[in-house]
């Protein structure tokens, strides 16, 4: 008896048609092909091919829309929404979205996908057999990712986050290369599925990418001038911070590296806008 299961394609015969749409059979098995998901006019008899899924009703029903992302292959998907106690959906092209499971997302909902952004997946079935989109695994995309050549050192990288750690996140360029973000790389660390843009900083001999969201140094030294200054006009004027403090403490409250923050207060300081005393740094005038 052959069963049928959400997520396949498979090849049917038009049995009959109903007032909601045609009946189609595969076997002993029969499932609805709704009107509006027929792509023309069908006829008893004629062989199509349609997708299987479960409608929001949890009936199975079929489509001849067949989604560019199935049970055996990777697309990027759009995500349509976000269900804290769920986790994320996503559009494949059907009617109804498909869960991306909380288990399979970053642990900090501040690193979660927003609607809007891209995750590349692909589809599966979770353990009461539901279609479940599955984000895809470090394996295949070293099977997928294609070779980045030399010349794209301090040249522009655009992507999608495929992938966040404690140590870093990692995106697949447009182009199909990937890349890894050191977190002293960037400010923020970016969503998954997010698109960032930064410079390559490094191509790797294996042909993967070092990526920077940090601007060029004069671009992040005006930056993080601004930031020192916001958190002074915050404080009443005044921060536990200099050029002394330690380089986990200034991490752990800026978010900028020792050296990055030296520069910026050096600018500060020679502009006078700040003075530095007993470990403590001052605001003397606003900009």
């Amino acid at each position: 008896m052959y069963k049928l299961t959400p997520g396949t394609i498979d090849q049917f015969t038009v049995a009959r048609t109903t007032p909601a749409g045609y009946v189609l059979k595969l076997g002993n098995r029969e499932v609805l092909l709704h009107q509006n998901e027929a792509k023309e006019t069908l006829s008893i008899g004629q062989e199509i091919e349609a997708f299987v899924y479960e409608d929001k009703k949890n009936q199975l029903v079929a489509s001849m829309t067949i989604p560019e992302v199935t049970l055996g292959t990777y697309d990027w998907v759009q995500v349509v929404d976000v269900v804290e106690e769920l986790g994320v959906f996503v559009h494949i092209g059907l009617p109804k979205d498909i869960l991306v499971s909380k288990d399979d997302l970053p642990l900090h909902l501040s690193v979660w996908p927003k609607r809007g952004d891209h995750l590349f997946v692909k589809l599966d079935h979770d353990r009461r057999g539901k279609l479940i989109a599955k984000p895809v695994t470090e394996d295949i995309i070293e099977q997928e990712r294609d070779q980045a050549p030399k010349e794209l050192l301090h040249k522009t990288a655009t992507g999608y986050i495929y992938r966040a750690s404690k140590i870093g996140s990692f995106l697949i360029t447009e182009e199909g290369f990937r890349g890894f973000i050191h977190q002293n790389e960037r400010k923020q660390e970016p969503r998954l599925g997010q698109l960032v843009n930064g410079r390559i900083i490094d191509v790797k001999d294996d042909g993967t990418l070092n990526v920077s969201l940090r601007p060029l140094i004069l671009e992040s030294r005006d930056q993080d001038s601004e930031l020192i200054l916001d958190f002074l006009r915050d404080n009443n004027g005044q921060i536990p911070f200099s050029d002394q403090s330690s380089p986990d403490e200034i991490r752990e409250t800026f978010k900028l590296s020792k050296a990055a923050f030296k520069r910026a207060m050096g600018k500060l300081i020679k502009e006078k806008k700040v003075t530095q005393k007993d470990g403590m740094t001052y605001l003397t005038q606003e900009d």
